[in-house]
């Protein structure tokens, strides 16, 4: 089994230019349009920032569940969610740049926003100062650590094989902490950050539908990677042709999850019609937000859905490396819909939200590449995968035995 590095296929010193030339463009363009326009760059900040910063948490729920179950499949690709999820403390920190703009994105950051609230509404103890700035923060510094436990216990394995059982036990502890851990951060900080742009607004299913959207997210970024670093090489003979026909699978059946959280949760507000739950999509379907309602919709359910509907579309490189992106896109536009137009009446998609989109997405790259490169791709003294190994020279055993006039 080859066990390959990234560093195998060096990051061209062009390529490195261009990224970092990119991600400084995204920060001049969000320090200008701070300057110029405030009330259109705060929600791009917030949208891009909650945008990779799930997408690290996401890989990181993706490895989670994978040690939980005792999936054997996916030992050989781990390291790919292992990079993505090392994204989070710098992610962690684009994301709490919202703090110079809170009164412009969260009404409960205005003065006198309760002044007419119950004194016992729940909302006003929950979004009051300072708990609603702790948790914000608090979230993001406990998956970072998580984060890192995670990936220091996966390398250790790799430098003390004779260790290599009890480390593995130990990312299988760490998984199972980690995973109620995550409902109840992920809930909120999907509430404090997403939900509480429009206080007036509440859904019981809020938190499953974005986590929904989050894990599918996050496949398609593991999927996106695998793909590509099968096709360079590094990861040609470790991945095979059944592995990314799972990858497919989960992709297909999470879209279909995520279609299904979407339905349900606008069903029941349409068929409800309380005045309290329909302001939320009466702005999202009417004007110009209803084509991006219906973007949302197509590139999350309807293209992963007709494309992968066939066997070997799960197979095939080149539809798994498409649907990825559309995936990956799609979540973009899925968090765009849910944000900015409680602060924005149109959407508004101009060359400073293109290059902050665009600059934080190549730190993420940036982040991910050096983590690939900075250990074996594929996890050395792992025991799942001397397990398979060894199974494999005994069924070659087994198979040369049966030559006849082998033993002669």
């Amino acid at each position: 089994m080859t066990r390959g590095r990234i560093n195998s296929l060096p990051m061209s010193l062009f390529k490195g230019i261009v990224l970092v030339g990119v991600v400084a463009a995204g920060a001049a363009a969000a320090i200008y349009g701070l300057w110029t326009s405030p009330e259109h760059i705060w929600p791009s900040l917030l949208v891009n920032g909650f945008y990779v910063v799930s997408l690290a948490l996401s890989a990181m729920f993706f490895i989670s569940v994978q040690r939980l179950v005792g999936a054997r499949w996916s030992a050989s690709l781990r390291r790919v969610p292992e990079a993505l999820m090392m994204a989070l403390p710098a992610m962690s920190v684009l994301l709490l740049s919202v703090f110079g703009g809170l009164k412009s994105l969260f009404p409960w950051a205005r003065s006198g926003t309760f002044d007419h609230a119950p004194a016992i509404a729940g909302k006003v103890h929950y979004l009051s100062f300072p708990w609603i700035h702790l948790r914000m923060v608090g979230v993001l510094v406990i998956w970072s650590v998580f984060a890192f436990l995670f990936r220091s216990t996966s390398l250790r394995q790799d430098r003390e094989p004779s260790r290599s059982l009890d480390l593995h036990k130990r990312l299988a502890l760490i998984a199972a902490v980690f995973v109620p851990v995550f409902a109840l951060t992920f809930t909120t900080a999907v509430f404090d950050y997403v939900l509480s742009v429009d206080i007036q607004w509440f859904s019981t299913m809020f938190a499953i539908y974005v986590f929904a959207g989050t894990f599918v997210q996050g496949i398609a970024a593991v999927t996106l990677a695998t793909v590509i670093l099968k096709e360079r090489g590094p990861l040609r003979d470790s991945v095979t042709e059944h592995q990314l026909n799972d990858l497919g699978k989960m992709l297909f059946a999470f879209s279909i999850f995520w279609g299904y959280i979407w339905v349900c949760q606008y069903l029941l507000i349409w068929y409800g019609n309380i005045p309290d739950e329909i302001t939320h999509y009466l702005i999202r379907t009417n004007g110009p937000w209803l084509y991006v309602f219906a973007l949302n919709f197509i590139l999350n359910w309807f293209v992963p859905f007709t494309v992968l509907l066939s066997a070997g579309a799960k197979r095939s490189p080149i539809v798994l490396k498409s649907v990825s992106a559309v995936l990956l896109a799609g979540h973009w536009v899925d968090l765009q819909l849910l944000i900015t137009p409680a602060v924005s009446p149109v959407p508004r998609l101009g060359i400073e939200e293109i290059l902050i989109a665009g600059g934080c997405l190549a730190l993420f790259y940036i982040i991910a590449a050096y983590e690939l490169g900075r250990a074996p791709l594929v996890p050395v003294n792992d025991p799942i995968l001397a397990f398979e190994q060894l199974n494999r020279e005994h069924a070659l055993e087994l198979n040369y035995q049966q030559v006849p006039g082998a033993e002669s």
